[in-house]
């Protein structure tokens, strides 16, 4: 069942228990609006939604764009193989012919023309010779025609691979729209207040994140050295950037273009997606984290990832509408997390 498909019986789940629990109620009795706290529930459901629908997205284009690059090799390879297979060709006919003709140019009648015993000798060699390079002329046309027909087989496969994959990431971001869409009706009819108190785990975009809004970035001033601190510092100049759904930079990023352009700027080259970053490096407990390091939320199969800057606080892209800003790692992230991953 698919993330999108998941989340709309749960929610059509609480909209019936809602729905029956309301004839309960006595006659007159109104039914209580849905408090932060209700709010803040259900868009942290939606949240975790979100972030493994992006993760399927970045798992599909990378299966996608991986099957686009093998075509092009193959579809070369086709090409070198097709020509390899015209030059054998005059060859291969030649031979035919002389099958069709019945004629052996090795038996003692062609040496009728020789000038004495060493002449026909020389004249032997050269014709068995020429049959068996005749006879490797055909055992190479037929090992090309082979493997053109398993290329071809292969390019029809990889076709099909990159199709599905594309198909996977539309469905994927479909989804995702209907997540947001969600999300951004739930907080409608709650005041500014409750907005905020709604989205503090998700979109707390506190410190230097809500400082520095609009892009302007932010300076990282935590206790991390070397390569973490040149990742971090990284990460804290985009602050402020949107999100963008699959954003691998430079104007925009989604949580795992992030940490991969963050320590990319260190000279550390990541995998593009959570599912590969949770196994790039060193795993450390969340008790043993350290600045710089990758923290993963949401499962087995993580779907987001941060950077820990220190004194309990992460960088990371978080969702949708929400620009890349600082959170506190509160019950709701120790809660939900996976791993700790030291690159």
């Amino acid at each position: 069942m698919s993330a999108s498909h998941s989340g709309r019986n749960r929610r059509a789940a609480v909209i019936a228990s809602l729905t029956a629990g309301a004839f309960l109620l006595p006659h007159g009795v109104a039914h209580a609006e849905p408090t932060a706290d209700d709010v803040r529930e259900e868009i942290e459901q939606l949240q975790e939604e979100f972030s493994s629908l992006n993760a399927e997205f970045n798992d599909a284009q990378e299966t996608y764009d991986a099957a686009e690059e093998r075509l092009e090799e193959v579809r070369g390879d086709i090409e070198a193989a097709e020509e390899q297979i015209e030059d054998l060709a005059s060859g291969v006919r030649e031979l035919a012919n002389l099958t069709y003709s019945g004629a052996d140019y090795t038996s003692p009648t062609q040496l009728i023309g020789a000038d004495g015993p060493d002449s026909a000798m020389n004249h032997q060699a050269d014709l068995t010779y020429l049959a068996s390079q005749n006879d490797e002329s055909l055992e190479r046309y037929t090992e090309e025609l082979e493997h053109l027909e398993a290329l071809e087989s292969e390019a029809s496969e990889t076709e099909e691979r990159a199709a599905s994959a594309l198909e996977e990431a539309e469905e994927a971001t479909e989804s995702a729209e209907e997540s947001i869409e969600e999300q951004e009706a739930l907080l409608e009819e709650l005041t500014e207040e409750e907005r905020a108190a709604a989205t503090e785990s998700v979109g707390d975009n506190s410190g230097s994140g809500g400082e520095n809004g609009g892009g302007g970035g932010g300076d990282y001033d935590g206790p991390a050295s070397g390569d973490a601190r040149t990742a971090l510092d990284f990460a804290y100049a985009q602050i402020g950037k949107p999100y963008v759904w699959g954003g691998t930079g430079p104007d925009g990023y989604d949580c795992s273009g992030l940490t991969q352009a963050a320590w990319n700027a260190a000279g550390v080259s990541l995998p593009r997606t959570t599912y590969d970053q949770v196994n790039a490096g060193t795993q450390v407990s969340w008790e043993n984290k350290q600045p710089g390091d990758l923290l993963f939320f949401y499962g087995a199969e993580p779907s987001h990832v941060g950077l820990y800057a220190g004194d309990g606080e992460m960088v990371h892209a978080s969702t949708s509408g929400t620009p890349v800003g600082t959170v506190t790692l509160n019950d709701y992230y120790r809660d939900s997390f996976t791993a700790a991953v030291r690159p």
